[in-house]
Formats: structure tokens, C-alpha cells, sequence
């Protein structure tokens, strides 16, 4: 098998062409082990379904980003590894991190940022986000030509959150390049694959915020944030309001700015499909969906089996680390007609993975959602006759597309587009 089975998490052929490699898995059945890891690849709507909105407590996440990397720190118990799990949870991969928190302690630290993600303060974002949007296309577009990632998706969201969070606009633009590109999962700072707090570096600056926010409330999400309580009356640690203002601004413009680079390249190859939207901007929120569904910014999550269970009918023993492919199962033929085809215009345009699904869907998804929208209303409304760059890219039918080094990301390292100025 090893022969024939690419390794999902390192070969760089996989990396750039996800699609195929789940296509691939999915043919041979919609939950099959992976050979370099030991994992079981989930890549069937309904069996990813399954996993997702499991009520039973049979799946944990506390591997959800890096998944088998570094591997347990424990040789996992026959049967049941709760005890070990909670012995050693706190050495894990973003352990400190609401994305691998289970149950009471998920639920709790979600519904703090939940009730802050209002209408109105969505809606107040929104005003902001056309003017910003606009902003930025005016300091490109009399070139003709846009550096996608950096200039454009990048800079929209890390702008967008800083907003909404209540960042002073004198630290955004510093912010945008201390966060940087997405960390890569194959090399570089081992802090950014495997540390249980891989936004440390990011500490110092939103502790101060925070209390900046205690002593002088200024009516923004961090001021909110750091007079929540929890259900029951008590308050947060400080040190975990402050995890909890890193993750949702690191959250908040990551995999947006995927989202819109991705849209923008699939909009720069197909001219018939930029003018249809163009004459039909109502429809914008059903081509961001369908980009959700073919090629979304999140490929996989992961679970880890802490007690002997069943996916489907396969057998899946404690320990067990499960790679939940969303890409692969907003793809299944099974469920999608022509997954294939991209297409704006096929039924129940929403029902896919792009956002995950469960106790532990993403909590950004409306604010994701709108910040993709106006920036896609926003160039498609004051461009005309987007190009992938050939100097860059190569021509249509061999292009070369870099994706940053991470599987469980799908991140345009770079996209070149031209065009013209309306």
C-alpha cells in the first residue's frame, strides 16, 4: 500500500494537489487506515457526519490541529484512555487553545466568545469592512496588477478582526506582519507544530490590551471579553481570557484570508463566471459557499477515540487518532453530484464542510461568511477581466500554484492576478 498511498503528511505533491490524494482514499472505502501514521482517514459525508456530531463522548479533540504529530505522550491504555488523556493534556498541541478543549471546559469558553459575536457587532464590522476593502483596492489598482495574499485577503482580515476586536489602528498594520504567514507543519519553529500555545508570541501584546480594557472599558470585544462570566456566576482566569482574545484574533483572519485568495484564483480562471457575477452580484454568497465546498481553507480536523467505538461499521479502538477529511467529504460523489464541476447553482449550496459541523463548528462562520462576501462584491465591482498572471503562475492548462507547507491547511502561499480597472 505504502507504495501506491502518498504520504498525506509530507509529500509536498499532496500538499499541492489534495484533491486527488482524497479521491484516491475515498475509492478505496470512506474510512481506511493511512500506512505512515497509523490513522484512520474519514473521508465519506456521512461518515465524517458521523464523527462530527458525535453525542456519545467517544472522540476527544485534543489533537485537532496537528493531528498525529508528535504522537500521544502516553502508549495508549486497552479500551478507555480518559485518565491518560487528562494526565497529559496539558503537554499537548494547543492544549492552552479553545479549539482543543473538550466538553464542560469547550463549552464554557465558547459560549464566553459566542455571546459576544452579536448581530450589531457584526453589522458594525460590516460598515467598516466596504470602506476598508476599498482602501486597499485603491492602493493597487492603477498598477493593474495585485499580490492576492499579502495585499488584499491577508490585509482584509487581519484589518477586519483587528476592528472588530477594538485593536488600535496604529498596532494593525504591525500586527499584520508579526502574525505572518500560516506556520508550516513540515519545518521551520517546532513552537508553531507542536508547542500547547502556539500564539505565545502574541501574549505580551493582548495581555496589555486586556487591561487596558479592566481599567478603562472602551465598548469593543475585548472590553466585553474581560467582564464575561461564565454561566454560573464565576469569572475567567485572566490567562484564559487572554488565550481566548489570541485565538479568535488568529482564528478570525486565518482561514478568511485563505477563503478569499482561493476565490479569487477560481474567479481568474474562469472569465464566464467573473461577468455572470458581475451581473449578478446577488448571487456572491452562493459562490463563496460553493468555494467552501470545492476547495475549502480547512482540509482536515482530527479526533482522537478515547474509548473502544464504532464509525459506521468500522471497528475504532481507544487511542485511535482519526483524520476528518472536510474537503474529502464536500467532494464525495456519494453525496454531491459532479463534486467535480464547480458550480454555483446546485442544490442546497450550504450543505457542505467548509465550516466543520458539531459542538465544534466554527464560531467565525458568519463573520467568515460576510468578510468574503464584500471582499469579493468589492473587486468584482470596481475590476474587470481578471487574469492569473502568467509570469508567475504559468500559462492556463500548466499553471503552478505554491501552498504553504501545512496538511491540514489549504493555503495559497502566493496568487498573482492582473486586470483592469473599471
Amino acid at each position: 500500500m505504502t507504495a501506491t498511498i502518498p504520504d498525506f503528511f509530507s509529500d509536498l505533491d499532496v500538499i499541492a494537489d489534495s484533491r486527488s490524494y482524497f479521491d484516491l482514499m475515498r475509492s478505496s472505502a470512506p474510512i481506511i487506515r493511512e500506512p505512515y501514521h497509523n490513522t484512520l482517514m474519514v473521508t465519506g459525508f456521512a461518515a465524517v457526519l458521523d464523527v462530527l456530531n458525535d453525542k456519545s463522548g467517544s472522540f476527544s479533540n485534543a489533537c485537532s490541529v496537528v493531528g498525529p504529530m508528535p504522537g500521544l505522550p502516553f502508549e495508549p491504555a486497552p479500551h478507555d484512555i480518559r485518565p491518560q488523556l487528562d494526565a497529559h493534556r496539558a503537554t499537548m498541541p494547543w492544549a492552552d487553545h479553545l479549539v482543543c478543549m473538550d466538553g464542560k471546559r469547550h463549552f464554557e469558553h465558547r459560549m464566553l466568545i459566542g455571546s459576544l459575536l452579536t448581530y450589531k457587532r457584526l453589522k458594525q464590522n460590516e460598515d467598516y469592512l466596504n470602506s476598508l476593502v476599498d482602501r486597499l483596492i485603491d492602493s493597487f489598482i492603477a498598477t493593474g496588477k495585485c499580490a492576492v495574499v499579502p495585499e488584499y485577503a491577508h490585509a482584509t482580515t487581519v484589518y477586519a478582526i483587528s476592528d472588530l476586536m477594538g485593536i488600535p489602528e496604529g498596532d494593525r498594520a504591525e500586527l499584520l506582519d508579526l502574525i505572518g504567514a500560516p506556520p508550516s507543519q513540515i519545518d521551520g519553529d517546532a513552537v508553531h507544530k507542536v508547542g500547547p500555545d502556539p500564539l505565545i508570541f502574541m501574549k505580551p501584546r493582548f495581555d496589555q490590551y486586556l487591561h487596558e480594557r479592566m481599567e478603562s472599558p472602551r465598548g469593543d470585544l475585548m472590553s466585553e471579553l474581560v467582564q464575561a462570566k461564565f454561566k454560573d456566576g464565576s469569572s475567567p482566569e485572566f490567562d484564559a481570557l487572554s488565550n481566548l482574545a489570541r485565538f479568535v484574533f488568529g482564528a478570525g483572519q486565518d482561514t478568511t484570508s485563505r477563503l478569499i485568495a482561493m476565490a479569487i484564483l477560481l474567479l481568474g480562471e474562469d472569465p464566464a463566471l467573473q461577468q455572470r457575477l458581475q451581473r449578478e452580484p446577488e448571487r456572491i454568497p452562493d459562490f463563496i459557499e460553493e468555494v467552501l465546498r470545492y476547495d475549502a481553507p480547512v482540509k482536515v480536523a482530527y479526533r482522537l477515540a478515547v474509548v473502544d467505538t464504532k464509525v459506521g461499521e468500522v471497528e475504532v479502538p481507544a487511542g485511535t487518532l482519526l483524520t476528518v477529511c472536510y474537503n474529502a467529504a464536500s467532494n464525495d460523489p456519494a453525496h454531491f453530484e459532479h463534486p467535480e464541476r464547480f458550480d454555483i447553482d446546485r442544490p442546497h449550496v450550504r450543505d457542505h464542510m467548509g465550516f466543520g459541523r458539531g459542538v465544534h463548528g466554527c464560531l467565525g462562520a458568519p463573520l467568515g461568511r460576510m468578510e468574503s462576501r464584500i471582499a469579493i462584491e468589492r473587486f468584482l465591482a470596481r475590476v474587470r477581466d481578471i487574469r492569473i498572471s502568467e509570469e508567475h503562475h504559468g500559462p492556463a492548462g500548466a499553471r503552478r500554484y505554491r501552498f504553504e507547507p501545512t496538511y491540514t491547511f489549504r493555503s495559497l502561499a502566493e496568487l498573482h492576478v492582473e486586470f483592469t480597472p473599471v
